[in-house]
């Protein structure tokens, strides 16, 4: 082996499985993945969803767009490489995470399907379960409390979701919340119907 690889010695044969770490903490991990316009309610839905799996015995982990942009990310921007890096580093932290058992709770707008599309394929779409929060730009401005989409319509902040750069519909989310006809409780309601099989333990 040479090139900038040949130091490099992975170890995944010598260590515990995902298996392992699952079995002890009796659930399945997967990647629960919020995508939609900034402002939709994508991590307000998520904080609730994970005080529910906490009450139900279940651990999880939240990674937003903020907390991870002024740590792991704080060096990247908003142009297309840079989104596509940052949910690239984002894909790759959380396969660690599911590699020790965790659920986790992702909201990040994930604007297009080639940057959703590339999160299936590190995670594996066997562990990536997408919800769209599903609400209208109009809606999201009027809850605008950072005042971000001012900044926005006054070109003050470039490459903005929704104003300057385009958001795709998902194709085919396993679950789509509309959030102008659903309650918080009632959103994360509908969700745990359909995650709760996913990740309920079975020895198999």
């Amino acid at each position: 082996m040479s090139g900038k690889n040949s130091n490099i010695h992975p170890v995944f044969d010598k260590i515990l499985k995902r298996d392992d770490k699952e079995r002890m903490l009796n659930q399945h991990s997967v990647v629960v993945w919020f995508t939609g316009l900034s402002g939709s309610g994508k991590s307000t839905i998520a904080k609730v969803l994970e005080q529910e799996l906490h009450k139900k015995g279940y651990i999880s982990k939240v990674l937003d767009g903020d907390n991870v942009r002024t740590g792991i990310n704080s060096n990247l921007g908003f142009s297309d490489s840079d989104r596509k890096e940052n949910i690239r580093r984002i894909a790759e932290v959380s396969k660690l995470f599911m590699d020790c058992g965790i659920i986790l709770i992702n909201c990040f707008i994930s604007p297009t399907n080639i940057i959703r599309n590339q999160v299936k394929e590190i995670v594996g779409k066997e562990n990536y379960f997408e919800i769209f929060v599903n609400t209208s730009l109009e809606t999201c401005e009027k809850r605008d409390t950072k005042g971000i989409y001012a900044k926005a319509r006054k070109g003050l902040i470039k490459d903005f979701t929704g104003i300057s750069a385009p958001y795709e519909v998902p194709d085919n989310p396993d679950i789509e919340i509309k959030t102008e006809e659903l309650s918080i409780n009632n959103a994360v309601e509908v969700i745990l119907k359909k995650l709760l099989p996913r990740i309920e333990y079975k020895n198999v």
